[in-house]
């Protein structure tokens, strides 16, 4: 079980995964980012290796799929805050986009 942590706590973590770039979101709710991609059929290839990575960790993002475009919004549900487990997903997100097969 995922235990709340304090918005301070969070910040500490924000600032440890402040690498990842254009991840945007408050402290005390959800993080964010949006992913562009040349058409929907890329945008859908990397929504489904996203479903995978999610199930594999047994944390699920909420996700909105647009022509040539991905939203990817991360907490947890359980406690409609951030734990450390919202950033490690959004760390192996962004690994998928950067990591995705060239055409």
């Amino acid at each position: 079980m995922q235990r709340w942590r304090p918005a301070t706590e969070r910040r500490s973590l924000a600032e440890t995964f402040g690498a990842i770039a254009g991840l945007e979101g408050d402290d005390e709710h959800h993080i964010t980012k949006t992913y562009i991609f040349p058409d929907f059929k890329t945008a859908l290839d990397f929504v489904n290796r996203v479903g995978a990575v999610a199930e594999s960790e047994g944390h699920h993002p909420d996700i909105a799929l647009a022509w040539g475009r991905v939203d990817v919004k991360t907490y947890t549900h359980k406690i409609d805050g951030l734990t450390e487990s919202d950033f490690v997903l959004a760390a192996k997100v962004d690994q998928e986009f950067f990591n995705r097969p060239k055409a």
